[in-house]
């Protein structure tokens, strides 16, 4: 339904369904230890290899960790492509995805760490489904200036600054959204902020000073960890993620669907695939 909804909407030419290879990466893990520290599964839940992380002794809770094999069946019997990078998140995947399109991209995402990939002159739009599908908001520059009062270049900074506790990001003590917009406003970006800080004459009140200098160790490492990969070898054609207009494989799409019993969704998937309008790539 969700797809279904959003290609009857948006009528796309190209589709990707982006994958966690590695849902948290060591190498984020060892800049910052607390990210998604929180959401680590308990002692005897099961690892699946399609739900995998490089950080030792971790795996994904069981009641996720069953879902993922159908989910990957479903998307193969239609014929929808799954790109994902081993060590990366699907963030990542979609940021290069996003980055190299040689067409109009929407990120479809609940997460507001995509932001960051919002660029109206190539453009990349986010559909923000925080709120779910049905009341998906349209992100572009105009809305984050509106929401947050910085541009889209500036979100990777603003985040870390603010930081993101679903993430495990303690971002800067005492700094909050206004501040951190302010700062960004004043001073351009986090090295400007840092340097407008450090001077003697400094324009900065002595107290935010105080909570930038208690942070520095976290601020030296956190954009690394924000901000998404865009030039990952995906090894994958931009005919891979021509969007099909039927299941590659029917039969097993119509019995999955069926055992699922996800047959009223099924159709209405397989009726957004099948409506013959021609839209500009995207």
């Amino acid at each position: 339904d969700f797809i279904a909804h959003l290609v009857t909407t948006y009528r796309p030419t190209h589709l990707a369904c982006c994958w966690d290879n590695d849902w948290r990466p060591e190498w984020r893990v060892e800049l910052i230890p607390s990210y998604k520290a929180h959401r680590v599964a308990g002692g005897g839940d099961t690892v699946v290899p399609e739900m995998a992380t490089t950080t030792p002794g971790e795996s994904a809770p069981d009641a996720l960790a069953a879902q993922v094999p159908m989910i990957l069946d479903v998307l193969a019997a239609l014929g929808l492509a799954v790109v994902g990078q081993d060590h990366y998140e699907a963030d990542d995947v979609i940021g290069t995805l996003a980055s190299t399109a040689p067409m109009a991209t929407d990120v479809v995402t609940g997460d507001r760490d995509l932001f960051q990939l919002v660029d109206d002159a190539k453009p990349v739009r986010v559909l923000y489904i925080a709120r779910g599908v049905g009341k998906h908001e349209v992100v572009d520059d105009a809305w984050i200036r509106g929401k947050y009062g910085i541009p889209a270049s500036a979100y990777v900074d603003y985040a870390t600054l603010r930081g993101d506790a679903s993430d495990g990001l303690p971002g800067v003590s005492g700094i909050g959204e206004k501040t951190a917009a302010s700062l960004l406003t004043s001073y351009g970006d986090l090295h400007g902020i840092l340097e407008a800080s450090s001077r003697k004459d400094s324009p900065v009140s002595g107290g935010v000073r105080s909570r930038l200098g208690a942070a520095i160790d976290y601020l030296a490492v956190a954009p690394t960890v924000v901000a998404v990969a865009r030039d990952l070898p995906l090894g994958v054609s931009w005919d891979a993620l021509a969007l099909p207009e039927g299941p590659a494989h029917p039969r097993t799409f119509s019995r999955l669907t069926e055992e699922l019993g996800l047959s009223g969704s099924a159709a209405r998937v397989l009726a957004s695939l099948a409506r013959d309008t021609a839209p500009a790539p995207s």
